[in-house]
């Protein structure tokens, strides 16, 4: 079996393989345990396909991304958050964006954003479409079928093929024979016909997409192998300088030149120069290497001719924009470094209205400062150099004049959230954590796009993403919220018990802590959602789903049953788990 069709027939085993995982681990849900096998399989899989084809390709950043894909998997056994695992999904998708990037010659610790965002695409591209090639050009189905035990594997199937009509037809009269015998085989072969189908295709997906993205990352932008072609050229076959200069005349369609006499060929293909009418032969190689020279790793403004930044587009689009913030930073001021006694001394100041209207707008805006200056940056005028200076001062400027609008946007945040607000939400804490990275991604900006370090600003900034989002599962989100709201209604604020009753399985623990600070009314509201959430864990009992979020909740429900039994009051009109009284016998 020739190498590429060796190395394609293990890319396909290694996608039957995950498929068929994929299939009996990932279609139990709510995910679980089941994601970080399949995860670990993946990982596993993908790092002997490059230790055995793409040794080049396992340098440390890959071995890290690896890492950091099963990190993020793990979590999925820890946390109950929606959003958590939502973050995660993201970001091991974008991890599997980036393994892709040296398929594209490029290096992913020195890549930009768009090559990260481009990774992602083409990743996904390869993974849709890249089985077809896989299946029907990089298999020599040939020269594979008659090799090793793949001849008994052919032998094995035309067996079946010969035996099934038999089968058929010995066992349907044994039916119509005897009746138990009839009823055995029914009951043993009785075959769901939907639930067979949902099998196929899940499996279908998994092994196909695998496939695909496993063909791309280990066959794109690698020499093809030639079949059966010996690696040295033997001395008769060594291109001599004559074949070379025969052959570049024939590419550049020129006829037989003369040589001059008192020259060697080498010293010919050698000189600088070339005399007037003499074959262009060095015209050829250099117009080739200059259009060798432009590559995907190393894009710049200049496929965008015209539309690149001088001193004077700089000074006018940064200074405007400046002008804007500055104008914006100017009435914060006073609420920045006023508090609350300036909010509430405010004629007709409406703090709902304040707090709400203004947080959303300013993470907004927060978030698009950072595309504009990076596609600012790269369109700069490479041989202007004052517009590169008068970037760095007026993008400076910039950074700082955010930092005030992110300042208002957080205090807006605590306005909502604090003794005179109206509690924490999901939709507050976490814009509030994605603010948080933002200012790290700006810092990072700063210290190496405006240094003139760019190429490592996307590989900072996709690291302490996934710092941010780690110390984000450490932190709980919905107990916090939950743990936050319950101290804030200690205070004397209002507590909205269904919204905190709706929470992942995180925030069960505090929410049975706060039952004895509730009112009667929300205390029953509380404790039939606590019932009905532990019906509903129990129904999700399955091993692929094992959670520990999940776990410590159902133990502590189960340990506080006869409280929340008793305050749930689940009665004909509010039934409790379907039909069962809390569903704990």
């Amino acid at each position: 079996m020739h190498t590429r069709s060796k190395a394609a027939f293990e890319v396909l085993l290694a996608a039957v393989v995950l498929g068929l995982l994929g299939n009996g681990l990932l279609r139990q849900t709510p995910w679980g345990l089941n994601v970080l096998l399949f995860n670990l399989a993946f990982a596993g899989a993908l790092f002997v396909l490059l230790r055995r084809h793409a040794a080049d390709r396992l340098t440390t950043q890959t071995y890290a991304l690896l890492g950091a894909m099963v990190f993020f998997a793990s979590m999925f056994v820890w946390r109950d958050s929606i959003e958590l695992r939502f973050a995660d999904t993201f970001a091991i998708v974008t991890i599997l964006g980036v393994l892709f990037l040296p398929t594209l010659k490029v290096t992913a610790r020195i890549a930009g954003v768009i090559h990260y965002a481009a990774g992602v695409v083409w990743a996904g591209f390869n993974a849709a479409f890249s089985a077809v090639p896989l299946l029907g050009t990089d298999i020599s189905w040939n020269a594979t079928l008659k090799a090793g035990w793949s001849r008994h594997l052919v032998a094995a199937v035309r067996g079946l093929l010969v035996a099934a009509p038999l089968v058929l037809i010995f066992g349907g009269l044994f039916m119509a024979a005897d009746a138990m015998y009839e009823g055995w085989v029914k009951a043993s072969f009785n075959v769901n016909l939907d639930e067979f189908i949902s099998h196929l295709l899940l499996f279908t997906f998994f092994a196909w997409t695998t496939a695909g993205y496993f063909r791309g990352i280990v066959f794109l932008g690698t020499e093809k192998i030639v079949e059966d072609a010996s690696p040295i050229p033997s001395r008769d076959e060594a291109p001599t300088a004559e074949s070379r200069v025969e052959k570049v005349r024939a590419e550049s369609g020129e006829q037989a030149v003369t040589l001059p006499e008192s020259r060697t060929i080498v010293e010919h293909l050698n000189a600088p120069d070339v005399p007037e009418g003499a074959s262009p032969i060095h015209e050829v190689s250099r117009s080739k290497e200059e259009k060798k020279a432009w590559n995907w790793a190393t894009l710049d403004n200049t496929i965008v001719p015209g539309f690149t930044l001088g001193s004077v587009e700089v000074g006018v689009i940064l200074g405007l924009v400046n002008a804007v913030f500055l104008s914006f930073v100017v009435f914060q001021v006073q609420y920045l470094f006023g508090g609350m006694d300036v909010v509430q001394s405010t004629p007709d100041f409406k703090l709902a209205e304040y707090a709400r209207r203004g947080f959303g707008e300013l993470v907004a805006v927060s978030a698009i400062v950072l595309p504009m200056l990076l596609a600012g940056h790269w369109l700069l005028k490479k041989e202007d150099r004052f517009a590169g200076t008068l970037f760095k001062v007026l993008a400076g400027v910039q950074i700082a004049l955010l930092f005030v609008v992110m300042a208002s946007a957080m205090q807006r945040l605590v306005l909502l959230t604090g003794n005179l607000g109206y509690g924490l939400t999901t939709v507050r804490l976490y814009p509030m954590i994605f603010m948080s990275w933002l200012a790290i991604v700006f810092i990072l900006f700063a210290v190496t796009v405006l240094r003139g370090a760019r190429q490592h600003f996307a590989w900072a900034a996709l690291w302490s993403a996934f710092l941010v989002l780690g110390a984000t599962h450490v932190l709980n989100p919905d107990a916090f919220i939950a743990k936050t709201n319950i101290a804030l209604m200690q205070q004397g604020r209002e507590f909205d018990d269904y919204y905190n009753a709706q929470l992942s399985d995180d925030a069960i623990p505090a929410l049975l802590d706060s039952l004895e600070f509730l009112s009667a009314d929300q205390k029953q509201t509380v404790a039939f959602e606590l019932a009905d959430r532990y019906c509903r864990i129990a129904e999700e009992s399955d091993w692929r789903s094992l959670n520990i979020s999940r776990r410590n909740a159902s133990n502590a429900l189960r340990n506080n049953r006869e409280t929340i039994e008793a305050l749930a009051l689940c009665d004909s009109e509010r039934i409790c788990c379907g039909s069962k009284k809390f569903g704990l016998e």
